[in-house]
């Protein structure tokens, strides 16, 4: 059994705090970007329409909503997620897309994912497997709750490799964007953000972690000049 850790808590509290205008700000801060990598991390899913699938660190629902959009409302998603605040946002807007009963949301941290084995086509997580305290656990459990020759599909932040790209880009992260989210919602939480982007891992490195979790290929490539980082990880299949 995962016990929460005290991080685990203060995480899922942070983000219940800013859950009232998290999307707000996700537009505004990101110039509305951030719609266009989630449909490229969507894109990778298989298969193309309907499919069981499981978004991780779902949040307000933006993931698991764009799976519908593609794949149909034949599809079925679960959502996990430690911020309830978060997920009360989410099923509102899935009440709102008429998705009851297709759409269905779970209180559990990314380390202990409450499914069997090989129970989904895919798992995705956007923007949190930097919040995930053990990642190399939590990786394992997407790894480990999806089917065989199924995907694993991570949309994370990165550092840009250019240097005078990525010189704009720290200013602003570190410096504009936490007064910017400051203004609007709780400023701690984005201050947080650019430090666990700064902290997190290479992509060449955070590759090998998701091979070492049972995927095998993984293929991952740059968005936006490297500002995001899309990996797709295929689970290996079982021997004949």
């Amino acid at each position: 059994m995962y016990r929460l850790s005290d991080r685990n808590r203060a995480i899922g509290e942070m983000f219940s705090s800013i859950a009232p205008r998290y999307d707000f700000l996700n537009r505004l801060l990101s110039l509305g970007t951030d719609r266009r990598w989630r449909r490229e991390a969507v894109g990778c899913i298989e298969p193309k329409r309907g499919g069981v699938h499981l978004d991780v660190a779902t949040g307000t629902a933006d993931v698991a909503l764009e799976i519908f959009r593609q794949k149909g409302t034949g599809a079925f998603v679960a959502g996990v997620d430690i911020s309830p605040g978060m997920m009360r946002i989410g099923r509102k807007k899935g009440a709102r897309a008429g998705l009851a009963g297709r759409l269905a949301f779970v209180q559990a941290p990314g380390e202990a994912l409450p499914f069997r084995d090989d129970a989904f086509d895919s798992a995705s997580i956007a923007f949190g497997i930097r919040n995930v305290v053990d990642r190399e656990r939590g990786l394992r459990e997407m790894c480990r709750v999806v089917k065989p020759g199924g995907r694993v599909v991570v949309l994370e932040f990165s550092q840009p490799d250019s240097a005078l790209f990525g010189i704009l880009y720290r200013f602003y992260f570190t410096r504009v964007l936490p007064r910017l989210g400051g203004l609007i919602s709780r400023r701690s939480a984005y201050t947080y953000l650019p430090g666990s982007v700064q902290d997190f891992h290479p992509p060449a490195e955070f590759a090998e972690m998701l091979r070492k979790a049972g995927c095998d290929p993984v293929t991952f490539r740059p968005l936006s000049r490297g500002i995001v980082t899309l990996y797709i990880g295929v689970k290996g299949r079982l021997a004949a």
